[in-house]
């Protein structure tokens, strides 16, 4: 199902059939009023002498409002041959009522129900996630065709299609500014809480908001393909995937409703058969253990607490694709980065510019920066955004020619002006002993340095390095102060891979590695130190991601294919992020185990209560359904509700 037909599924009108109705969420509650009312009129009416056949009535209505949704669900898991507490609630409803307790029966049913009502309102806030993301499509876009502008529906733009944004207007598809200039709130897709800058060239995203500027934005993905669209997916996926303590807890709850009902019907007959008690008053207690014994808090106190750490997080900017991973995140002994567009930025920047005696660092840069304007060259945008932030004129030049693995020759006036590999430019001129020594002093840093010269004399050399990200630092340093080992698994050479390790703190650095190799490298570290996180961005780390315990991609800047194989995405691109993801299911697995103790303490006092003081239904009843909706909402208030409130207060942080 595409994600604009699951918005209509979502968001969309009220159901139109009976059988929507009976599915419909807004049902629910409706029941729960219809059973207390039902409750209330037969208390009274059996004080007020009401006929026989009229509190049988009230009676039958509360049992089948209270109980309709709980009967439904224990047929459907009988038919799958499997019994869930459902069951058990529904037998000790109808114990009750053949023992004559009529209104006891129909205060379980009705708690039951309420507690599944607040169960579904409080999970469904942490599904309003996906309900929020939903929303940011707008409806309508107006296309550019010739000389005129139409209105088309999102799902009718395609490819290529020139889209007007004007202010204050989302952005329908993914595509690339192609005139004009503005800021775009991208909060909802990347997390960035900042607007950015959007000029001819640069990408946007679906669902982001224009502020003040006009845009012309060619469409590059249609409306199902968007990176919204596919947040959305994610987000479904995550929330319907289970963690391994869920499934252990589901294979858990066939097995223990099975004892339950099994001992409850040894209960009923054993004692009454021994004479140790009369068989109407044990049937009532055994209906009591049956609803105290019965583990709907401890089912429930897992997926309620990591579907709303999956929303936090999707709030946050970095993507779960299933309670699995979040649970598997906080295992993790050792993290594998990959440098570039992970560690680094991905792109180089001008680092130092290094002119000969008699030439200025702008001259240099001026000409340097004149001739690189015709290349195509991906060092050659790096000198020229260096030149434009130093405020730099560029020069007319002539006779451009671009010369494969070497570098450029160029007409400036009546001079030739040569830039490329130093070692080609050597040909013509050696290097002086200075330049020389600088030459292999920031190689040796890891940088790539290139010479220039005019008429066969040197003018000097610029050197360029991929710019580490400012956030990397702090997070090895905070991975590393939790316990956690970290490795660089890198494609590049050593020297650049050491220069970037030295200045972040890794110690194991491997470098110069194949995809295949990438892949071997992470298998050996998983020998070494266990469960292993693997962080990256590009087409080659796939496997590795695709074989690590977790794999983590770089939303923003990471490849489809990265960002597919991945289980983890960090959608604002920002390499701290992971260290708020690894806090968060650290958490998450602290609420988990809080609630399933909690859960077990519960049980065990009620059963305890049963035995010793003749726990009544009602208070059996309280205390089992209270204990549900207690770890319902600490997984919800722990993890979501907070944190956002943490979040609104400090930015787009996560926790």
């Amino acid at each position: 199902m595409s994600a604009l037909t699951k918005k209509q599924e979502i968001i969309g009108d009220s159901p139109t059939t009976i059988t929507d109705l009976l599915t419909e969420d807004w049902l629910a509650p409706r029941l729960v009023v219809v059973t207390l009312i039902a409750i209330v009129l037969s208390f009274l009416g059996e004080r007020a002498g009401f006929s026989e056949g009229v509190l049988l009535l009230l009676n039958v209505t509360s049992y089948v409002a209270g109980g309709l949704f709980g009967a439904k669900s224990a047929i459907e898991s009988l038919r799958e041959g499997e019994i869930d507490v459902d069951m058990l609630m529904v037998l000790a409803a109808l114990g009750a009522a053949v023992v004559g307790q009529w209104h006891e029966g129909a205060i379980l049913l009705f708690l039951f129900s309420l507690s599944n009502v607040l169960q579904d309102y409080a999970i469904g806030r942490s599904r309003q996630a996906i309900q929020s993301l939903f929303k940011l499509y707008p409806e309508e876009a107006k296309v550019k065709r010739d000389d005129s502008v139409v209105v088309l529906k999102i799902n009718e733009i395609q490819l290529g299609n020139t889209i007007l944004i004007e202010p204050g207007e989302r952005i329908p598809v993914d595509g690339e500014v192609i005139s004009g200039r503005s800021s775009v709130d991208e909060s909802p897709i990347t997390g960035e809480s900042m607007p950015v800058d959007k000029f001819v060239g640069d990408a946007v995203f679906a669902g982001t908001l224009n502020k003040q500027g006009i845009l012309d934005v060619k469409a590059t993905k249609a409306a199902e393909q968007t990176t919204l669209s596919r947040i959305i997916k994610m987000v479904e996926d995550a929330q319907d995937s289970k963690a391994p303590t869920e499934r252990f807890l589901d294979r858990f709850e066939q097995t223990y409703a099975k004892v339950i009902i099994f001992g409850t019907i040894l209960f009923i007959f054993i004692p009454p058969l021994l004479g140790l008690a009369d068989f109407g008053s044990n049937f009532y207690r055994a209906m009591v253990l049956m609803t105290v014994a019965s583990p709907c808090a401890l089912v429930i106190s897992v997926p309620s607490a990591f579907i709303s750490a999956i929303a936090s997080a999707a709030r946050g900017g970095v993507l779960f694709k299933g309670g699995a991973y979040l649970e598997q995140l906080a295992s993790i002994k050792a993290v594998a980065f990959d440098k570039t567009g992970t560690l680094t930025i991905g792109r180089p920047k001008v680092t130092y510019v290094i002119p000969v005696d008699g030439v200025s660092s702008d001259e240099l840069l001026q000409i340097t920066a004149s001739v690189e304007a015709r290349s195509e060259h991906p060092l050659a945008k790096s000198i020229i955004d260096y030149a434009e932030e130093q405020q730099v004129k560029l020069l007319d030049i002539n006779d451009f020619t671009a010369i494969a693995g070497q570098g450029i020759v160029a007409k400036l006036n009546d001079d030739e002006i040569r830039v490329g590999r130093v070692s080609h430019l050597e040909a013509d001129s050696k290097l002086s002993a200075i330049l020389e020594q600088e030459q292999h002093r920031l190689e040796g840093a890891g940088q790539t340095v290139i010479g220039v010269t005019r008429n066969g004399e040197w003018l000097g050399l610029m050197a360029m390095a991929d710019e580490l990200r400012p956030e990397s630092i702090q997070m090895v340093k905070h991975l590393q102060d939790s316990g956690i080992a970290v490795v660089i698994l890198t494609g590049d050479n050593k020297r650049v891979a050491q220069s970037i390790a030295e200045q972040v703190g890794i110690h194991d650095v491997r470098a110069e590695l194949l995809p295949e190799e990438k892949a071997s490298a992470l298998q050996a570290l998983q020998s070494e130190y266990g469960e292993v996180a693997m962080v990256g961005d590009g087409v080659n780390d796939a496997p590795a991601l695709a074989l690590a315990e977790v794999g983590v991609a770089m939303g923003a800047a990471g490849t489809d294919v990265a960002l597919e194989t991945a289980d983890i995405v960090l959608m604002a691109d920002k390499i701290e992020r992971l260290g708020d993801a690894l806090e968060l299911s650290k958490k998450a697995r602290r609420v988990v185990w809080q609630n399933i103790v909690f859960s077990l303490v519960v049980i065990v006092l009620l059963v305890i209560g049963v035995f010793v003081v003749s726990l009544p239904l009602p208070v059996g009843v309280f205390g089992h359904e209270g204990s549900t909706v207690i770890v319902v909402l600490n997984g919800l208030i722990s993890l979501l509700l907070l944190p956002e409130i943490v979040r609104r207060r400090a930015g787009q942080t996560m926790t």
